[in-house]
């Protein structure tokens, strides 16, 4: 194992003071995380970073001109209309400017209207039928 792997191996064993401390001992003030899984995926990213480079600036300039990311499902185009029956009721959502709507209220995303209607966590294009289940 290379030096940068056994680095990054060892943050397996490490609670979330110990990964903090390792944070500030390599970058500094650690993020305000508390969530030790994306703590421990962030440290491993840093140190491969610091030991191979990082993100070329080619790349840096096409994320940069990438934008913010669009809701899947606005591409239908505006006054699309999507339908699902769920408990025995049909649902229809608009797609609008803004997000998409849904019993006179607007949602940013698909998933965010799939959960109003379930209950629960759903991924919204699935939940319309724009995505095969699998």
């Amino acid at each position: 194992m290379s030096p940068v792997e056994e680095q990054v191996a060892a943050l397996d064993a490490l609670d979330l003071a110990g990964l903090r401390r390792f944070w500030q001992q390599r970058f500094g003030t650690p993020p305000p995380l508390r969530s030790v899984p994306i703590l421990r995926l962030l440290l491993a990213w840093r140190v491969q970073a610091q030991a191979h480079g990082g993100i070329d600036p080619g790349t840096r300039r096409t994320l940069g001109r990438k934008g913010a990311p669009r809701a899947e499902g606005l591409d239908l185009g505006i006054g699309a209309r999507l339908t699902r029956t769920w408990q025995g009721r049909v649902h229809e959502v608009i797609v609008e400017t803004g997000g998409f709507r849904w019993e006179g209220r607007t949602y940013r995303s698909l998933s965010a209207v799939a959960t109003a209607i379930a209950g629960s966590k759903w991924n919204g294009p699935r939940f319309f039928g724009l995505r095969d289940a699998a």
